[in-house]
């Protein structure tokens, strides 16, 4: 089925339909500031569990995963024991991690935990070409004290002194904010190209056509 594509338009007609739109954007970008303060004032949770990570160097605290910053930032990807390929939803969302260097100037420090072995987390992550620091939870219960059982999300925590405590958890279309590649697709005629879209341009169900960066 041929798209039905956007009115052809004079260029004084397009420049009112954008500024109309513009002035619905910056109300949306002060709604979303909002959102993020309170976000900030959300109250947080002593996270004082004895938990165990599985590194590159050997055995880790949640305490040394912080490397000394203030803050952490945990991607609970979902990859599991004896798989040998990661969730192709977390595999997108990593794949949009930038360099850590502009967290980490704002002490914060980001990485993914999974149930998978350490092995398996490095074979993975060769494969895609990752550089972020990953760690094993295996036989840990820090992913189900975080409220997951096999899904994904992103925790966020906040170190002081040696007291650490969980502040944010997103899953689920939370986790849209972070993929450059839906907010830059959000800006075309076509979109995401997704059924559930009012253009009417798409058929794809949601996230069915993610594949992993190197299967496309």
């Amino acid at each position: 089925m041929t798209p039905t594509l956007p009115e052809v338009v004079s260029r004084e007609e397009w420049q009112a339909a954008r500024d109309a739109l513009m002035i619905k954007e910056k109300e949306l970008t002060k709604a979303t500031d909002a959102i993020n303060a309170e976000r900030r004032r959300l109250p947080m949770v002593r996270f004082d569990g004895k938990y165990e990570f599985e590194g590159p160097d050997g055995r880790v605290s949640l305490l040394d995963l912080f490397a000394g910053r203030r803050q952490l930032i945990v991607y609970h990807f979902m990859l599991n024991p004896g798989q040998k390929a990661g969730c192709v939803g977390c595999s997108m969302v990593i794949d949009h991690v930038g360099p850590l260097a502009h967290l980490h100037d704002r002490d914060t420090t980001f990485t993914a935990v999974s149930p998978a072995t350490l092995p398996e987390i490095e074979k993975y992550k060769e494969r895609m070409g990752w550089t972020i620091p990953w760690v094993s939870t295996t036989g840990d219960a820090f992913n189900p004290d975080c409220g997951l059982d096999g899904g994904f999300g992103i925790s966020v925590f906040l170190r002081e002194g040696d007291e650490v405590f969980r502040t944010y958890f997103t899953s689920g279309r939370g986790a849209e904010q972070f993929v450059s590649t839906f907010r830059y697709l959000d800006l075309t005629p076509f979109g995401r190209q997704e059924a559930w879209e009012e253009s009417g341009r798409g058929t794809d169900g949601p996230g069915h056509w993610w594949k992993r960066h190197d299967e496309y």
